[in-house]
């Protein structure tokens, strides 16, 4: 397959494994080489840690815990990702809010466009996230939900 997307790595970061695998089978179709899925965060740091990753796919909740920490890793390092989520962006904290959100269930075409647009523009930031939030704050501001 020649696609734009042949060779580039993008981790998969889903605790639900019916929609990781939905979601390795879609980025496989296109032609990407898919990392992890990651379920949490500590799985989804190391996996940054040992591959160069060209972007990711974050589930904003993880059986309860936000991927904000992976989101900042991400930033941090110049990494271009989207969030995926049940709910809307308007759901996300308020640092978060500027980063792409697929609203689950997507088709492939949507995660194609977003892709295409995340690796257009994918040239180190610098950028960093850092928001102080009470964990219970994060837990109202997503819904609990993924």
């Amino acid at each position: 397959m020649n696609s734009p997307f042949s060779g580039r790595k993008v981790l998969v970061v889903e605790d639900e494994m019916i929609v990781a695998w939905l979601l390795e089978d879609m980025l496989a179709e296109l032609g990407c080489a898919v990392i992890g899925p990651a379920a949490s965060i500590n799985q989804a740091v190391a996996m940054i840690d040992a591959e160069a990753i060209d972007a990711a796919v974050l589930d904003v909740n993880l059986n309860g815990q936000m991927s904000y920490p992976i989101a900042d890793v991400l930033a941090a390092r110049g990494v271009p990702f989207v969030f995926s989520t049940g709910y809307g962006k308007d759901r996300l904290l308020d640092g978060y809010r500027i980063f792409p959100v697929m609203q689950k269930p997507f088709h492939r075409s949507e995660l194609e466009d977003t892709l295409a647009q995340l690796l257009a523009r994918k040239e180190p930031t610098g950028v960093s996230v850092t928001v102080d939030v009470d964990p219970r704050e994060e837990a109202a501001a997503v819904g609990g939900a993924t």
